[in-house]
């Protein structure tokens, strides 16, 4: 293991107790590196799974522009010139301002300027103006998009390194989790899925419903969605993980078969679930793909379908299958642990892509 005491980071994401960059900062933290943190977004922790924003803020966005409501184009410049460190971590980074790293690189010379993104930042959807014309000024980006790193993609906007890396699982929140009686009576389910609405989900899970398979789910974004099927029962809330009460991993520990469906519109071939629940010890029936398939070894460590008539085949003998499925379900468990699937495994593999750099140096 690459000795990461001597590394200094700058550290840019959002710091929400919930959010994944806030697991990466953990992560650093335990692996001994010295980490200086600054939220790009408001703190204000609650159960809802993302911080409130307003009808303007949504509007800029609409139009290509991250509000930059926490100052950090500025902030980030002042602290990295206080600092010195040697690497400049920013997530995602839609708000900061091409300028802004030019001045990054004029303040620390010798800092490695780093970008970490969980989105498919070729989809303008994704992105601002701002990352659009900044990201020739990272040395190195990571992104758990794999088809990101191709010529045709981040390169041709002028990236000089785009490293993939897999989704991660947090081992402070992805666990087997103990549920109380009365969470058991509102949690139990065979059938579930946690997770923003997409409308090809959605009707994914309609079909399972209307042919006669009870499905669960929770979430944000589905307040529209309303085909009144007794069989599909929609929360319309989210279940968020926070330091005090793991609620998402209950949900999922709840959960007889927890179903993970690749995002469309972000070209996903894995995402954080594709972790996240097999790390709970729970049994995982997701979309078929080639990096599931890299992740998890087929009907061993968790189930794929490739159609939604073999989806419904295989809920249907799954649940049939206790042992079966609770066997696959600690299997996946114990390929989460063996393969250091953590976010701080993560973290030690792309620090040593960056000890790789002329510009970082550590022992």
């Amino acid at each position: 293991m690459t000795d990461l005491s001597t590394l200094s980071i700058l550290f840019i994401g959002d710091l929400n107790d919930y959010s994944k960059g806030y697991s990466r900062l953990c992560a650093a933290q335990d692996l001994g590196v010295r980490i200086e943190a600054m939220s790009s977004i408001p703190v204000q922790t609650g159960d809802t799974g993302y911080a409130e924003i307003s009808n303007f803020f949504k509007l800029a966005w609409k139009l290509g522009f991250h509000l930059d409501t926490e100052k950090m184009n500025r902030r980030i410049v002042e602290k990295a010139a206080e600092l010195e460190p040697d690497v400049i971590w920013i997530e995602k980074g839609n708000m900061i301002r091409p300028g802004t790293l030019r001045k990054l690189r004029s303040v620390c010379p010798n800092a490695q300027l780093v970008s970490y993104t969980d989105d498919d930042m070729f989809n303008s959807l994704n992105r601002t103006w701002a990352y659009r014309f900044g990201v020739k000024y990272y040395d190195t980006i990571f992104t758990t998009k794999s088809y990101n790193a191709n010529p045709d993609e981040l390169p041709s906007f002028g990236a000089k390194r785009v490293v993939m890396v897999d989704k991660a699982y947090d081992p402070a929140h992805h666990m087997p989790v103990e549920l109380t009686t009365e969470e058991h009576e509102w949690l139990d389910d065979d059938v579930g899925f946690i997770g923003s609405f997409e409308l090809p989900r959605a009707e994914e899970m309609l079909y399972l419903a209307q042919n006669g398979i009870r499905v669960h789910v929770w979430g944000n974004g589905w307040d529209s969605f309303d085909p009144k099927e007794p069989n599909l029962i929609i929360e319309r809330r989210a279940l968020v993980n926070t330091n005090n009460n793991p609620l998402y991993s209950k949900g999922i520990c709840a959960t007889k078969i927890n179903l993970a469906f690749l995002r469309k519109a972000n070209r996903d071939l894995q995402t954080d679930r594709s972790i996240e629940i097999p790390a709970c010890g729970a049994f995982m029936m997701a979309e078929y793909s080639d990096e599931h398939a890299a992740l998890f070894v087929e009907d061993k460590e968790a189930v794929y379908f490739r159609s939604r008539e073999e989806l419904v085949e295989k809920i249907r003998y799954y649940l049939d299958h206790d042992e079966e499925r609770r066997r696959i379900a600690a299997a996946g468990r114990q390929r989460c642990l063996e393969g250091d699937y953590s976010h701080q495994g993560r973290m030690e593999v792309m620090l040593s892509v960056l000890a790789s750099s002329d510009r970082v140096s550590i022992v």
